[in-house]
């Protein structure tokens, strides 16, 4: 969840650093900071809050050097504080440590170091691993990190200076994510590619289990046991530019804004125009083993999980495949039934997210094969499955997930028909209708973005900004579009919001209706629109404040809601794509009212790496 960065070469170090460290803020933000090695040795400024307030203390304390490390915290050990901020140092200050993940053994560790003198300065696990590379440090730091690393059990991307080694960079990887950035003459560490795309697009993936020396000459990368290890250079296709706000308040309605042209994004190379197949180039799932499939897991956590609810109806009723729609977090730990000729479905932006990996491998070990719907290339989700589909959406820097949501759905829906033509139960005239209605979707996407005046007028309605807590309500293809407007509307507006399968509103939860509660109804037309028709008059029944997303032209929803936003008529199983839009505007102009941080929404991080 943490944020490292780290720069060796010829620039202002604390620059570099910073402007990675903005850049990947949304990992966490508790608190901050940023050591250097110089003439003077080790030099470190530390922070608690937002990196802005790091910002300012840098200006009042510069620090000057040619390689240094910094890190933005997200707390998991120790509450957020200036001691227990990153670097962490060893005993006598000369080893800085940066940490992204959790060691689960550093209690027992940390107990065998007292027990030897050594002194603790904060409650951080990651204390423990800069201890442990003093201990073993004899002259060589390359050999000391990988000795200590050997005695640490749990997730770590680590990186590490040494006041006696000015010209050497060390980074390792396990669990966490990590990046290794190429220049000339220079190299850079990172989290996540925005960190380092101002300077250069030639990144390495580091994987579990390495260790890289990086120094102004290159970089060298064994495993901790000593062994080498060749890693192939990849260049970023995505520009600086993505990772800026480009005149955008906030960078959540930015990715809102482009998700026309990340949609047609995630079409490219795929379909065409009076196409009548899906070509998947990276899905590397044989024929025999596609037709042989008898059950399909789908695995994701948050907003994925939501995109995921959304195959799993497309693929049940399109490619006919009984599919088990599972959050990572669970299947982990429930011994999951995994039956012959399964394929797994990972559904993850990141591609980085600690208990989606953790599925993978469970489900790999009991035979299955993975495919996954990734938008970082290159990520240990993309690496540790058989297939892969690329989102193609660029960076997504807010934390409320928008871009990736609706990308995913789109993925997801070019799966289905591949899927079902591949087992031959979507023929090509059913699969040639289905990419037209697909090709149409960022269309009437851009549509609703470049007509949402009725979104923002409610958005800033007091009834709705102000309430302390509403519904969200959907059926069929659009439940998951209730159970994703509720989330987006509470992460970011601290509103409490539940989603709901319509149908089970009168098993309880219509119990809260009251003339103060907003109730946001999905009632596009569809094979269910006449029962959400319905569950629309039992709220209005009870004088809930119902706010109807409906089909352009249907007016007769007009004499059940308080208020109709309207999207234009769609093909009803992509409709949930369509629907996202008005719902993430809803959330993001409330919360801005509101005058919440919507970038940087309290308690969460971006991409959760860690248990």
């Amino acid at each position: 969840m943490c944020g490292i960065v780290g720069y060796i070469g010829p620039k202002n170090p604390v620059e570099v650093i910073m402007n990675g460290l903005h850049r990947l803020e949304y990992r966490g933000y508790d608190s901050a900071g940023v050591a250097v090695v110089n003439e003077k040795g080790l030099e470190c400024v530390k922070s608690v809050g937002k990196l802005k307030v790091l910002d300012e203390k840098l200006a009042q304390t510069p620090l000057r050097g040619h390689l240094g490390i910094g890190h933005t915290r997200w707390a998991t050990h120790g509450v957020p504080s200036e001691v227990n901020s990153h670097p962490h140092f060893n005993g006598d200050k000369t080893i800085a440590v940066v940490h992204n993940g959790i060691i689960e053994n550093y209690f027992e560790l940390r107990e065998a170091l007292r027990a030897k003198g050594v002194e603790f300065r904060s409650q951080t696990d990651t204390e423990v691993i800069a201890h442990l590379i003093g201990k073993y440090y004899e002259g060589d730091l390359f050999k000391a990190v990988q000795r200590a690393l050997r005695d640490c059990h749990g997730a770590y991307a680590i990186g590490v200076i040494c006041a006696r080694h000015p010209d050497l960079l060390v980074a390792a990887r396990h669990g966490s994510p990590l990046i290794v950035g190429i220049g000339d003459g220079e190299g850079f560490i990172g989290s996540d590619v925005p960190a380092i795309m101002k300077y250069t697009r030639k990144v390495m993936y580091i994987d579990n289990g390495q260790v890289c020396a990086i120094t102004r000459e290159g970089v060298r990368v064994e495993d901790i046991h000593g062994n080498p290890v060749d890693v192939p250079v990849s260049t970023v296709e995505w520009d600086d530019a993505a990772a800026e706000k480009e005149g955008y308040p906030h960078f959540m309605l930015k990715e809102i804004h482009q998700q026309a042209a990340v949609l047609r994004n995630t079409l490219a190379g795929r379909v065409e125009e009076g196409s009548d197949s899906v070509r998947l180039t990276d899905m590397n799932i044989s024929l025999d083993e596609l037709k042989a499939c008898q059950k399909i897991f789908i695995v994701a956590c948050g907003t994925a999980w939501h995109a995921g609810m959304v195959g799993k109806y497309l693929i049940e009723k399109f490619a006919k495949v009984p599919v088990e729609l599972d959050l990572a977090s669970e299947f982990r730990y429930r011994d999951p039934i995994i039956p012959p000729h399964s394929i797994m479905i990972a559904v993850s932006q990141s591609g980085e997210t600690a208990d989606t990996l953790e599925a993978i491998r469970i489900a790999k070990s009991r035979g299955a094969k993975v495919a996954s719907i990734v938008n970082a290339v290159g990520s240990s989700v993309a690496r540790e499955s058989d297939g892969v589909v690329y989102q193609q959406a660029g960076p997504e820097i807010g934390v409320a997930s928008t871009k990736a949501y609706t990308s995913q759905c789109m993925a997801l829906a070019l799966f289905t028909i591949w899927l079902g033509e591949t087992r031959g139960v979507i023929d090509k005239a059913q699969a040639r209708e289905m990419i037209a209605h697909l090709r149409e979707i960022p269309d009437k996407v851009e549509y609703v973005l470049k007509n949402h005046d009725k979104v923002k007028e409610l958005a800033n309605q007091p009834a709705y900004r102000d309430a302390q807590s509403c519904f969200f309500l959907g059926r069929n293809y659009n439940y998951p579009s209730a159970l994703e407007g509720a989330l987006k509307l509470k992460e970011i507006s601290y509103i409490h919001a539940e989603g709901y399968a319509a149908g089970e509103m009168k098993h309880g939860p219509i119990a809260l209706v009251d003339e103060k509660f907003p109730v946001y109804c999905v009632a596009v037309k569809g094979d269910t629109y006449e029962k959400m028709v319905s569950n629309i008059q039992e709220i209005a029944a009870r004088k809930g404040l119902v706010v109807s997303v409906a089909t352009e032209g249907d007016e007769s929803i007009r004499a059940h809601s308080k208020e109709v936003i309207y999207v234009p008529e769609c093909y009803e199983p992509f409709s949930p794509i369509v629907v996202a839009v008005p719902l993430q505007l809803l959330a993001y102009y409330i919360a801005a009212n509101l005058g919440r941080d919507v970038d940087q929404p309290r308690n969460l991080a971006k991409s959760v790496t860690v248990e």
